[in-house]
């Protein structure tokens, strides 16, 4: 773990910084909210611990403006309660009392570690991909890992990286479908200052980020053509051009990518390029469908009670008989992301030494299922019936995309793919209803899952 440590080097906090070492994280120092801003900046950080006496809420505003995720803890001497709840109230996890205690910052490492998901099975078929991942994971092959949305594609992402030469290095994941083209390519190579509006300082991408260590590209089936482009470049020459910058910059890293379409089909479209394909499809590892590896439905169940359990402060209750049946039964088609949410709510709304089968009941409404029946076939008669004399085309096209991602529980990428779409042009879309409507509002706009 990376750890920046933000504030006046005191004796509490030199302390709170040792322990921490003692745990296994990498710990740098900064003295001031711009000089760790600077260090974020130049080499990323996976946990900061920042002096309460500092400006939290500015750095929280400054690490929003630039799109950085990292978690933030406050910390601060055990009287200063006004100060820790500033801190809480601008956007920090956590609260860290000085003196430091040693379980305490070992429990707060823990947490930032358990945030990032587990790898489980037990099935056959699951197995099977297991292995393959094993016997590449050493190597510096780039990896291609497809599979249906919710399937486990990043987490088998961080298993291969957790068992390679690299895994004392930074793991990073960036979100190809997530930015637009313009700050994706920000995101992935840095930029200068004064390269766009915006571009306060100099930031290194994610690309140098990951130096030494292993870059995640999810859902690069929506990366726009130009930084295809660009993207081979880097991986061939090991060397990237930030946007505005003069000189390319060397990088050392390993790539994985996942897509949940068929990248196959995708380069017979010509929407990605062929070359890049092979270039990241050394190896391909295809995960399956929780739906064909039914022996990893109780192990996920069990993994994810004990994780819910422990992480609300609720007892570890076993799961009764008629609830095994009902999750056995379920056709699982958002896999395994949508069993954990299930077990999730079990977790929270279950009463008595069983999770029994009525914890269960209401998910389906919960997802919009309702008697197992999913819902976006249910409602599409709906949507096909409907009177369209008298409307236009744009706003028929509105209905049919606010109903399928309303139909999707607000999944954008499933919208996407039921609509036969990119998730670009989803968003695009989206963006174009929300300003129509001065920003959207709940009544009219589905809740979106990013």
């Amino acid at each position: 773990m990376r750890l920046l440590v933000i504030g006046p080097l005191r004796a509490p906090l030199i302390e709170a910084t040792r322990m921490a070492m003692q745990r296994g994280a990498a710990a740098t120092t900064a003295d001031s909210i711009a000089q760790g801003l600077d260090v974020l900046r130049k080499r990323g950080a996976d946990l900061l611990i920042v002096d309460v006496t500092l400006d939290i809420a500015g750095l929280m505003r400054a690490l929003d403006s630039e799109r950085i995720a990292t978690p933030v803890i406050a910390c601060g001497m055990k009287l200063d309660k006004a100060a820790a709840t500033a801190a809480i109230a601008a956007g920090a996890r956590d609260f860290l009392p000085l003196p430091p205690d040693a379980e305490l910052i070992a429990a707060m490492l823990e947490a930032v570690t358990d945030s990032k998901p587990s790898f489980v099975w037990r099935d056959a078929a699951m197995e099977r991909v297991v292995q393959l991942a094993e016997k590449i994971a050493a190597s510096d092959a780039s990896v291609m890992i497809a599979g249906e949305s919710g399937t486990g594609k990043e987490v088998m992402a961080r298993f291969l990286h957790e068992r390679s030469k690299r895994r004392s290095k930074p793991f990073v994941s960036v979100n190809c479908a997530a930015l637009p083209e313009g700050l994706l390519e920000s995101e992935l190579f840095g930029h200068e200052r004064g390269a766009f509006t915006g571009a306060v300082a100099r930031r290194v991408g994610k690309f140098e980020e990951a130096d030494g260590g292993t870059l995640l590209l999810d859902e690069i089936s929506e990366m726009d053509a130009r930084l295809q482009a660009k993207l081979l470049r880097a991986l061939q020459e090991r060397v990237i051009d930030r946007v505005g910058g003069a000189k390319p910059v060397p990088v050392n890293i390993r790539v994985l990518a996942t897509s949940n379409r068929r990248l196959e089909d995708e380069v017979r479209a010509g929407r990605f390029r062929q070359d890049l394909y092979y270039r990241l499809n050394v190896v391909a590892l295809h995960m399956p469908p929780l739906r064909d590896r039914p022996a990893d439905i109780l192990a996920l169940v069990e993994h994810f009670i004990a994780h819910f359990s422990r992480s609300n402060g609720l007892p570890v209750r076993a799961l009764s008989h008629a609830a095994r049946r009902q999750l056995l039964a379920d056709p699982w088609r958002g896999n395994v992301r949508e069993l954990e949410n299930v077990v999730h709510r079990a977790v929270l709304v279950a009463q008595g030494d069983e999770i029994e089968a009525e914890a269960l009941l209401g998910l389906g409404e919960a997802y919009g299922l309702g008697d197992g029946i999913d819902r976006a076939t249910a409602r599409a008669g709906a949507v096909l019936t409907r009177d369209l004399v008298g409307r236009s085309v744009a706003e028929v096209e509105r209905g049919l995309i606010l109903d399928t991602l309303d139909h999707c529980g607000g999944n954008r990428t499933h919208a996407a793919r039921v609509l036969g779409i990119s998730i670009r042009t989803l968003r695009n879309k989206l963006n174009e209803y929300a300003a129509l409507q001065g920003g959207g509002s709940p009544e009219t706009m589905p809740t979106l899952h990013f």
